[in-house]
């Protein structure tokens, strides 16, 4: 454990952030797998409204800085490579 005071600060900052990225991170996996499971069941029109849904977490979270600009470019764009694949 830290003895100097900034230290102990540093212990429970980090804490913090690590719990709200992980939150965030688990909204996000939720909306994709909304996304995949519309995707399963040959729902179009819950796919997009899902991927819409998705699209904007996402967005947000790696405007927040817990994921890459690009990994959420390259994640939205499977996604809705995937929607537009639907018959």
């Amino acid at each position: 454990m830290a003895n100097i005071k900034s230290a102990k600060k540093r212990v429970l900052v980090t804490r913090t952030k690590t719990e709200r990225n992980k939150a965030i991170r688990s909204g996000v996996k939720t909306e994709i797998k909304k996304v995949y499971a519309a995707i399963e069941n040959g729902d179009k029109q819950a796919a997009s409204e899902a991927l819409k849904s998705a699209t904007k977490k996402m967005a947000m979270a790696g405007s927040k800085g817990v994921y890459h600009k690009n990994t959420v470019s390259r994640k939205v764009s499977r996604m809705a490579a995937a929607v537009n694949q639907m018959a």
